[in-house]
């Protein structure tokens, strides 16, 4: 692979053959630079949360409004609670103890912290996919930011070539892992005097209604 170029159009086969994908693709986050990657649920874009004109080209690229904060990866609930300042209660150790890794983002607060990212930020969405190049990611690069790669309130397409051309501004690297189910991951803010499912998504309210009880 050429680690000289910038656009460059890959395709996961298996995760036992994308070692070398994963290389090159931390070296385009460490260079400030934006990755198109399949996930357990959706497409996503994600980028190094310190580099302020990735995470803004994340912005143009989506077109997303700007008061609406960037969600954040991790590879385990551990590097949750250990590399982030967060308030991580009962609710929220349950929710991961039985649905992380997987399709479920939990919103937790922020508490008051020196990191410039997460300094102005009172509550995050935090999320560990289950799908191993994600969350080798994070295990190199410490907690990413990502989001569903699709414009700001258009349906997220299920291939890497929708993804592409909904973008209004193309990532430096976009990874191809076929079809994806297109199915978001569900939502509970754990910021709140009791848990409230903000949306809906792959892991039914009913589950996580019945685990909370």
């Amino acid at each position: 692979m050429d680690s000289g170029k910038k656009d460059i159009h890959c395709r996961l086969l298996k995760v036992s053959d994308s070692r070398e994908v994963i290389d090159y693709a931390v070296s385009v986050l460490r260079d400030e630079g934006v990755v198109l990657t399949p996930t357990d649920t959706v497409y996503g874009l994600i980028c190094m949360p310190e580099s302020k004109h990735a995470v803004q080209t994340i912005f143009e690229m989506k077109q997303r409004p700007l008061n609406q904060r960037l969600p954040i990866i991790v590879a385990s609930g551990k590097q949750a609670e250990t590399d982030l300042p967060i308030i991580w209660n009962e609710d929220a150790k349950k929710l991961a103890d039985a649905f992380w890794p997987g399709a479920l983002t939990i919103a937790c607060g922020i508490q008051k912290n020196n990191i410039d990212w997460l300094a102005d930020r009172d509550e995050a969405a935090i999320r560990v996919p289950d799908y191993f190049f994600v969350q080798e990611l994070a295990r190199r690069l410490g907690p990413l930011l990502m989001t569903s790669a699709n414009r700001h309130g258009v349906e997220t397409p299920h291939t890497v070539e929708g993804a592409l051309e909904s973008l209004a501004v193309k990532p430096a690297l976009a990874l191809d892992g076929g079809l994806l189910s297109g199915a978001p991951s569900t939502l509970v803010n754990v910021n709140c005097p009791s848990p409230v499912i903000e949306r809906l998504g792959s892991i039914p309210e009913i589950e996580i209604e019945r685990l909370l009880r």
